[in-house]
């Protein structure tokens, strides 16, 4: 995928992403998401992700995203509190360790850079 595009972000179809269950802390969050333009090393990525209410875990990887819908509440260890919602901006860097408290299904455009050898979660 190397050509210039653009996506409807709220219509984007998605699909499903199961999460392991050592990350679920409480309900029964489902992630969908889509990859909508990856590079050719597959070092960076973009693209779609949504989660349904819930608590989970995550170690992160160098993100950078936009809320679209939804509200979450993301407490990186040893960091800040993070408070999202519509029209947000957030950045997250590699190996902050996460727990997302998502208040209402959180849909989210978003850009990975992964390092060398990584790869997403």
């Amino acid at each position: 995928m190397t050509h210039s595009l653009v996506v409807h972000v709220p219509d984007t179809d998605l699909e499903p992403e199961p999460l392991d269950p050592a990350q679920i802390v409480s309900g029964s969050p489902e992630v969908t998401g889509k990859v909508v333009w990856e590079s050719e090393d597959g070092r960076r990525l973009r693209g779609v992700w949504q989660i349904t209410p819930g608590v989970v875990t995550d170690t992160e990887v160098d993100e950078m995203f936009v809320v679209l819908s939804g509200s979450a509440t993301i407490e990186v260890e040893g960091g800040p509190t993070l408070t999202v919602g519509p029209g947000d901006l957030a950045v997250l860097h590699e190996g902050d360790r996460t727990t997302w408290t998502v208040h209402e299904t959180l849909r989210k455009a978003y850009a990975i850079d992964l390092g060398e050898g990584g790869t997403s979660s």
